[in-house]
């Protein structure tokens, strides 16, 4: 061939790269009939490879299917996007949304339903999840069509009275109601990996899922653009800079400032003030030494996990809950009941103290990582991350006690020491994007955390909005956490309201909803004014009696009535101007 015919030639292959369609050759073309019937079959066959192979980098189309979840500290929220992903490719294309965003009527516009809740504190739904969980049980008349099939996984804490209660509440009356429970509900405990795992996969094997799956997206699967780098299962590893005692030495408590390295992590490192950090710890070596003792174990006996073999004191000391005893415990153990508080020690001591290595390992939890809020803002300080964790110090049955991650950071890992991190994003308590905003943060003890964050944050930004901190606990001599930042806030004008409330410094109890109470009128005005209310700390105590004070500030102080108060602080939290971190 001449150099004109691999010009020409090399020319049309462009033009075909650019437009498959194409196929004609020019009629200027300078080829003879013989050289153009040759090529006319080459650029045809061209494409049809062409267009097979942008038809098969098309979206697959699945069939449609809603997943809603309820999360109060981001794990259920973390599962629904793994769900979605698994569903693409089992023939299903998935929207996520909160529970709060449909109500349980609007349930029966739809055919496949999938459903993660936690439960928390006594038995409560999470905060995205109340407003629907509440109307679902008070509808007695609510019918669905069967033709909306279900299931719904269950995220829990067994070692509380109300394992699992919201998610199995939400199973029997989607069932009741007349919609179809096409997998049995599944309360995951703690270490939820295994049986969240086994319940996703059984519903797309249910019948009703296969026979009504479209087309799978199995590229989904090989995606891993938003799969973050770093999660529980695959930890960054950290690296203690210092930790310093905010207490004073006279205080009931000791809480402490953590300060961590993330250097090295990058963008995938990245968080947002708001966001919570999870740490891997390990367990006390005195501890695991006094658990081998009573036991009458040496540590070296060999036990079989799903993973493989290990001894006993590695698996005590890195991987296994040591203080947990929930019923799967005591029927591995042969125990029919306990106390309440019965620890793994007390078992082994006053119970079983003959328990075999492998049957006491068969019967303990998997060790679990912590969740803290995040007390630092990263614009003010990069590749690092801030905690602020009040040690664990009880005693039960005469016998002193403690918490093992809040001991590990605080007392028990020196400056240096490497440790798993991974963040856990918490989307439903960042601050807004309009610095103008104001902000009114109520956050007692160690709840004062992602609020020094929001400060830091706000400072950096040189927001304008205004800004109210409530903040006490026991003794202001104490317990005053952070007294020298706040006081450089309150002297530059970041902090434009700060209420203390120091709950045993006087006869008088005084806490921060007394604050509230008392400060009503202008924290109306706020409210008024647009102002977004966060609460950081106990769930069942200080956050119940921070929303009655909310709630008689505004019946009080708007001329409401109870349903208009309802309605006024369910406009709050439609428009995000609720949030609580709490648990």
């Amino acid at each position: 061939m001449n150099n004109d015919f691999i010009n020409q030639l090399a020319t049309i292959i462009d033009t075909q790269a650019n437009d498959p369609t194409v196929v004609e050759l020019p009629e200027d073309a300078p080829f003879e009939a013989e050289q153009r019937e040759w090529l006319s079959g080459l650029l045809t066959a061209y494409r049809t490879i062409a267009q097979a192979a942008a038809s098969a980098n098309e979206d697959v189309v699945g069939t449609p299917m809603q997943i809603y979840y309820g999360s109060q500290s981001g794990n259920a929220e973390v599962l629904v996007k793994d769900l979605k992903k698994y569903a693409a490719t089992q023939g299903f294309e998935a929207s996520i949304d909160e529970l709060d965003s449909i109500t349980p009527a609007e349930l029966a516009a739809h055919s496949h339903i999938l459903i993660v809740c936690s439960t928390f504190g006594e038995g409560e739904p999470p905060d995205n999840a109340k407003h629907f969980y509440t109307s679902l049980m008070e509808d007695e008349a609510l019918a669905l069509p069967d033709t909306l099939n279900f299931s719904v996984c269950g995220l829990g804490d067994s070692s509380y009275a109300f394992f699992n209660k919201c998610g199995e509440d939400i199973s029997q009356k989607l069932s009741a109601a007349g919609a179809v429970n096409c997998q049995d509900f599944i309360a995951c405990d703690v270490d939820f990996d295994d049986s969240y795992g086994e319940w996703k996969g059984s519903v797309f094997e249910t019948e009703v899922f296969k026979s009504a799956a479209g087309a799978a997206n199995t590229s989904v699967a090989a995606n891993d653009d938003d799969i973050p780098a770093y999660d529980k299962n695959r930890p960054f590893i950290g690296n203690l800079i210092s930790g310093q005692n905010l207490s004073a030495e006279q205080s009931a408590k000791r809480v402490n400032h953590i300060e961590i390295s993330l250097a090295g992590g990058g963008e995938d490192m990245h968080y947002d003030v708001g966001d919570a950090l999870g740490v891997w710890p390990l367990n006390c070596p005195a501890e695991v030494e006094e658990i081998l003792a009573a036991g009458g174990f040496t540590g070296r006996e060999v036990v079989e996990q799903k993973n493989g073999s290990a001894s006993l004191r590695v698996l005590l000391n890195t991987k296994l809950d040591i203080t947990t005893v929930n019923a799967k415990a005591l029927e591995t153990w042969g125990i029919e009941s306990v106390e309440d508080d019965f620890q793994v020690i007390d078992v082994l001591t006053q119970l079983k103290p003959g328990l075999d290595a492998q049957t006491l390992v068969n019967g303990l939890r998997t060790l679990q990582p912590r969740l803290y809020s995040i007390a630092s803002s990263p614009k003010k300080h990069p590749s690092e991350v801030h905690l602020t964790i009040g040690e664990v110090h009880y005693d039960l049955f005469e016998k002193a006690r403690k918490g093992v991650a809040s001991t590990f950071l605080g007392n028990r890992l020196t400056s240096g020491g490497n440790f798993g991190v991974y963040i856990q994003s918490s989307a439903h308590f960042h601050i807004p994007v309009n610095d103008e905003a104001p902000l009114i943060m109520i956050g007692p003890g160690t709840g004062i955390a992602p609020f020094r964050a929001f400060l830091e944050e706000r400072e950096m930004r040189q927001a304008i909005g205004k800004n109210w901190l409530f903040f006490g606990d026991q003794h202001e001599a104490q317990d005053f956490l952070y007294r020298d930042e706040i006081a450089a806030w309150q002297d530059s004008g970041l902090l434009t309201e700060t209420s203390l409330a120091w709950s045993r410094d006087t006869d008088k109890k005084v806490y921060v909803q007394t604050h509230i109470l008392e400060q009503g009128e202008q924290f109306y005005e706020w409210l008024e004014s647009g102002a977004y209310i966060y609460i950081c700390g106990d769930a069942s105590r200080m956050a119940a009696d921070v929303d009655k004070a909310i709630r008689q500030v505004i019946a009080e102080h708007g001329g409401l009535d109870e349903a208009a108060v309802e309605a006024y602080m369910n406009k709050l939290g439609d428009e995000h101007r609720y949030q609580r971190d709490v648990y």
